[in-house]
Parts: structure tokens; sequence; C-alpha cells
């Protein structure tokens, strides 16, 4: 090699390497604005909500009265809209994944019924919401139940499940499928005893997050009409109920300053119980990690 061909690969060097600090920066800096930014938002919350949120916010009702409105209805309203929502969901979205993955076959067809549901995943829930005053409400007379606000939000996070899980059983190894026909299993022992175990980190890890969005989601039961304010509790899949999202949303837009403060304690609350959510994953996903 030349010396001109030495100060040809010396300046190419040096030019990667001031690439890759520059897009180390780049990349260092978006990290550090993101948490800079979840940081400033928790001190914000925090700050504001601790001084409301004690017992007496978790065992009241709403109030017109900042000191004496309690998140109790909402707490437990989207306890029960939850206990709709994950079932329905996540058995229709692991069911759709594995008709998809494991039984399908591969052609235009099924391509084209994957592509629909990723674009799904894109449209705006308020669009959702629409569909569920139209099909839950209207048609099939649920009225402002939890049963069609749980169905609605089903709907919302179904394509989101079925991608998820459609990867996470795609990631499963063929040598475990081919290691299970060997010995004799069908096709469907295969599926529950291999592939679904194998698969369950991945699939609580999209379940989960699609749970959190649900539980989170504001516009599709403004468009229902959930109320923001009740003082009962539902005793069923059938009685009307309002939300912690509903609830943050009316004290938010109050314009006295201090229901801005009960709005804060709402989202700690709120937080939490995604918090709560998320750990349960994370600990059932390192639980089947370490068998498969």
């Amino acid at each position: 090699m030349n010396y001109m061909d030495q100060q040809v690969v010396t300046k190419r060097l040096s030019g990667r390497l001031l690439k890759n600090k520059l897009f180390k920066v780049l990349f260092l800096s978006a990290t550090i604005l993101a948490l800079l930014v979840l940081v400033l938002l928790m001190y914000r919350m925090i700050s504001q909500g601790m001084h409301y949120l004690n017992w007496d916010f978790m065992k009241n009702f709403s109030s017109r009265i900042p000191e004496n409105a309690g998140i109790k209805a909402a707490f437990i309203g989207s306890l029960w809209l939850l206990a709709v929502v994950a079932p329905v969901s996540m058995l229709l979205g692991v069911g759709a994944a594995i008709y998809l993955e494991e039984y399908a076959k591969k052609g235009k067809f099924t391509t084209f019924i994957q592509m629909n549901i990723s674009n799904l995943a894109g449209v705006p829930s308020i669009v959702f919401g629409l569909l569920g005053l139209t099909i839950f409400v209207r048609m099939l007379g649920m009225g402002k139940s939890v049963l069609a606000a749980g169905l609605t939000m089903s709907l919302l996070i179904l394509p989101v499940i079925i991608v998820a899980s459609q990867e996470a059983i795609r990631a499963v190894s063929n040598d475990l499928r081919e290691a299970s026909y060997g010995m004799g299993a069908t096709k469907w022992q295969t599926i529950v005893k291999v592939v679904l175990p194998a698969a369950i980190p991945g699939v609580l890890t999209g379940g989960i997050l699609a749970l959190s969005r649900a539980i989170g989601e504001t516009a599709p039961l403004v468009v229902l009409g959930i109320p923001v304010i009740i003082h009962f509790l539902p005793d069923g899949v059938w009685s009307e109920f309002t939300a912690l999202p509903m609830q943050i949303f009316d004290w938010a837009k109050r314009p006295q300053e201090e229901f801005q403060y009960v709005a804060a304690a709402g989202i700690l609350v709120l937080m939490l119980v995604l918090i709560v959510m998320n750990s349960v994953a994370v600990i059932i996903r390192n639980k089947f990690s370490k068998r498969y």
C-alpha cells in the first residue's frame, strides 16, 4: 500500500469515527432529554398531588369541594373495566395470532389480513369510540355500561396484542416444535405445551403495554358518554361507571386551581396502577424466560 492509499484509508477511518461520535452524542442527548421530561413530569405530579393523596382521597367519591374530592368510584370503575378488557382482548388476540402463525396458509389473503391488522393498530382511538357507540351502545342496547366500554377498549388494543403475540410465537425456535412432533405430540398439543409457554414473555409484554393503553385512554369513553361523576359503585358489567381518565379529565378542566392538584393526585394513582401491572408482567416474564 503506497502513501496515497494510506492517506485515503486514514481519512475514511477518521470520517467514520467522527460519525460514530456524532451519533453517540445525538442518541445520548435524546435519552437525556427523554429522561429529563419524565423527571420534570414526575416532580410536577408529586409536588402538586402528594398533599391530596391520602386514604380519604381513595375512599371518597368526587365532590365539588377539592378537599373532599375522592377517586373511589373512578378507581373501582377502572378495575371493572380492566376485568372485562383483559380476558376479552387477550383471548381474542392470542387466539388470532395462533391461527395466523400456526394454522393459516401463507398467501395473499393471509398477508392482506395481517396488513390490515397492522394498519388498525395506528387508527386513532376516537374512531374505535365511534364504532363502540354505534355497535355496543346503540345497536346492541348496552348503554353506558362497563361491558360496552370494555368491549370498545378491547377492539382498540386488539391489533396491538395480535401483532405482539405473532412476533412472540414467530420467535419460538422450530427445533422445539420438531422435537415435540418427534415425541408424537399433535399440533394442538405442541402449541399448548411448547409454543405458548415459550412465547409467554413476548405475549405478556405486548399484552400489558396494550392494557396500559386501554386503562389510560379517555377519547373512547367520552364518545360513549361515560359520566365523569357518579356517587355509586358498579355492581356488575351492566352498570354505569366512571374511570380514572374520565375523572382526571374532569378535574383538570375545572377553573379552580385546587382541582389541578386533585388531578395530579389522580394521575399518581393511575401511574401506580400501571407500575403494578408492568411489575407483574416482568415477574412472570422472567419466570418463563429462565425455562426457555
